[in-house]
């Protein structure tokens, strides 16, 4: 049974949730997600990033869907508790959360490293508790700090794309498909791609904050998806017409390499800015979209019931963000990037397998999208979680176990 806490209010308009939309998307995950991805898929680089694509418009329909009829804070929590039970519900807000968590600790990471390499979890930590003091002001200022992170990381994007397209060292049978592309190596990139797109779910997420959720929501998702994947193809493209896929998969800092090859070695430094700050614009949504699920589920006490407070003059969940963030600090000085990002998408995508599943019980009256959308994202989720690596599978897998005995362990005095 849903709490009676204190409701939050309806601030955001479309242009808002696009922007958070964007801001949790357009991140760092363009900066350092086509390497490995390359790396994996070789010349098929584009193909993984269309199958990434594809999966992530089954989920944002879904999603968005799903976030017009239950408009109010949690996402596929609020969705899977309605559609499927409390305890789908329970499990999709403790794979985000857990996901997410670790989400955040990679932005945070990736922030620190590019800005001060030899101090990047120091650096990191400290971009938590800036991030988290923003959000905790309010939501209004925390789409008004995202709006300005989106158009600095576009501008930087831009300069990387017109630079790399007009390099005399471009090529575009680097853009040629070969022999290297495996079918197996084309799905590891596009789960590995798959971790850049996820962060439509934060407009979900903020359901009980946009006005006129019903067709705010709706409307936002498509066009946040929409704008990334043109953004994030024209990227691939420069960068691969560079570098080529061997190349490409063999650099750490893909978009800084391919400016030095390019001929322009003064656009390093630009470019390292604009990955810091685009890991920054992620971790501000992120941790906004991660204290709501929180607040939901704290309202309905699978959390403690103490984190459901909504401040009185900023009108956030505060004490969830504050909760969120500690953990996010602690995680950020402890983990590494790379076991970050594998632990997260693993998580992520239980969530939007839970959220396709919960899609795929609406009535045409309730909105439901034809059933191919959610079946292909409920196959798709799954798929690409096996590709992931096994140490990411066998340890999200672990935690996602650990709750499940948390929630059994909750309710079994319930029933005495």
């Amino acid at each position: 049974m849903a709490s009676s806490s204190p409701r939050l209010s309806r601030r955001l308009g479309t242009g808002d949730a696009v922007v958070i939309g964007l801001g949790s998307m357009i991140g760092a995950g363009i900066f350092a997600a086509l390497a490995p991805a390359a790396a994996a898929a070789g010349s098929g680089l584009l193909i993984g990033l269309a199958l990434a694509a594809v999966v992530a418009y089954c989920n944002a329909t879904s999603s968005a869907r799903l976030a017009a009829r239950y408009p109010s804070s949690g996402g596929t929590y609020v969705y899977g508790r309605e559609r499927l039970g409390e305890f789908w519900g329970y499990l999709a807000g403790w794979a985000f959360l857990i996901g997410k968590t670790a989400s955040c600790a990679a932005m945070a990471l990736t922030a620190g490293t590019y800005l001060w390499p030899s101090r990047a979890h120091e650096v990191a930590v400290a971009a938590v508790v800036v991030v988290t003091a923003v959000n905790y002001r309010g939501v209004q200022k925390s789409a008004l700090a995202t709006r300005v992170i989106v158009v600095i990381v576009l501008a930087v994007l831009a300069a990387v794309v017109v630079t790399a397209l007009t390099s005399p060292v471009s090529h575009a049978r680097h853009l040629a498909i070969g022999a290297d592309a495996s079918a197996a190596g084309v799905v590891q990139a596009a789960a590995l791609l798959f971790f850049a797109f996820a962060g439509y779910a934060r407009i979900a997420t903020l359901g009980e904050e946009v006005r006129d959720p019903a067709r705010t929501i709706p409307r936002a998702i498509p066009i946040a998806l929409a704008v990334t994947l043109v953004v994030y193809t024209t990227v691939a493209i420069a960068a691969l017409s560079v570098l080529g896929p061997h190349a490409l998969g063999s650099t750490a800092t893909p978009l800084t390499e391919t400016v030095r090859i390019a001929g322009m070695s003064g656009l390093v430094p630009v470019v390292r800015a604009g990955a810091a700050v685009a890991a920054l614009g992620s971790l501000l949504a992120l941790i906004l979209g991660v204290s709501r699920t929180t607040l939901a589920m704290a309202r309905d006490r699978h959390l403690p019931h103490l984190l459901a407070a909504v401040h009185p003059r900023f009108d956030v969940p505060h004490r969830a963000e504050l909760a969120i963030g500690a953990l996010v600090a602690i995680l950020t000085a402890t983990t590494d990037l790379r076991g970050a990002i594998g632990f997260s998408s693993f998580g992520v995508l239980v969530y939007y397998a839970i959220a396709n599943a919960s899609a795929w019980t609406l009535t045409p009256a309730e909105g439901r999208p034809p059933l191919a959308i959610p079946a292909l994202g409920l196959t798709g989720c799954l798929a690409l979680a096996c590709t992931l690596p096994t140490a990411s599978v066998l340890s999200g897998a672990a935690v996602l176990a650990v709750g499940v005995l948390v929630y059994a362990a909750r309710r079994r005095p319930a029933r005495q």
